[in-house]
């Protein structure tokens, strides 16, 4: 598998983004980095990003996190930031990110995830991270998702959806800032889109952003389909706090949360939110907003 790696001189002097990352090493032997802040006992927050971002992302929703004293943990996905990116297209499957995540989280000791995690999921995020919780939910304490879904073939993706995947097949050399900001209730700065663009300097680093939109199951036969629903079914039975933090201005995933409201059994009593002011990608537009109730509930349900 032929890989590139981001020079590391595109990661400096990012705006607001003043941490470390290290690495960890996922089954097949990509590396994948990882932020990780806070004291290394404390309770461990998991967030996790989808496409086409990185752990710059979940910059301004760390700070409040770090406060409360917990520890936090944001990996780059194989293909995005600092992690290993394939070239091909066709290296990228839907199967391969669950186990690139896993590997490397849960197999390489380095990682020192011991204990119960809290999950804290957006986008790919979210088709992701529920699939780990699914394979082994005694491993996470709680879960949040925010502006994400986990489709099973099902039903068919909306309308604001069709039109990005449609874009992206049509753009081989995606323009990575472009779509950070159409994704945005309030244009981010020029630096800051920037700083979304620093990991994918030429086309062949675009591949895993290239590669997401037609992996998500669209119809009971394609690949993926069958391990979400029954990822769905384990799901189902998940009793432990979970909360729902969706923006209000996010046309892709308007009306998914209301499918955990009624399936996880986990949502009873918890204090959902809308984050308002937000698009898409609410850590952008209100972070620390999102980081702040994170954080809260987490207080609330030791």
């Amino acid at each position: 598998m032929d890989v590139y790696r981001t020079p590391e001189e595109r990661f400096t002097d990012l705006p607001g983004y003043p941490w470390q990352q290290r690495f960890l090493t996922t089954s097949d032997g990509l590396r994948l980095a990882v932020l990780d802040e806070g004291p290394p006992d404390a309770q461990v927050v998991l967030l996790l990003h989808g496409e086409p971002s990185w752990s710059y992302l979940y910059r301004k929703v760390v700070p409040p996190l770090l406060a409360a004293g917990l520890r936090v943990v944001v990996p780059d996905l194989i293909g995005f930031g600092r992690s290993d990116k394939p070239v091909r297209d066709e290296d990228y499957t839907y199967a391969r990110h669950v186990e690139w995540l896993r590997s490397a989280l849960f197999d390489d000791d380095s990682a020192r995830l011991d204990g119960r995690l809290t999950l804290v999921c957006q986008d790919w995020g979210g088709l992701l991270g529920l699939r780990l919780v699914a394979e082994d939910p005694d491993r996470f304490a709680r879960v949040c998702t925010a502006n994400t879904g986990l489709p099973d073939g099902s039903y068919s993706m909306g309308s604001a959806w069709q039109r990005f995947r449609s874009f992206v097949e049509s753009h081989p050399d995606l323009p990575i800032g472009m779509l950070i900001g159409a994704g945005c209730a309030s244009p981010p700065a020029p630096e800051v889109l920037a700083a979304y663009e620093a990991p994918f300097p030429v086309v062949e680093s675009k591949a895993g952003a290239r590669s997401f939109p037609g992996l998500i199951p669209q119809s009971p036969d394609q690949a993926g389909a069958a391990e979400n629903v029954a990822a769905w079914g384990v799901l189902e039975t998940f009793e432990r706090p979970w909360l729902c933090a969706f923006s209000d201005g996010d046309p892709i995933t308007r009306g998914a949360d209301q499918l955990f409201l009624t399936r996880v059994p986990g949502t009873r009593g918890q204090p959902h939110t809308t984050i308002e002011g937000a698009g898409h990608f609410l850590q952008e537009d209100q972070g620390e907003r999102l980081g702040q109730v994170i954080a809260d509930w987490i207080g609330e349900t030791p």
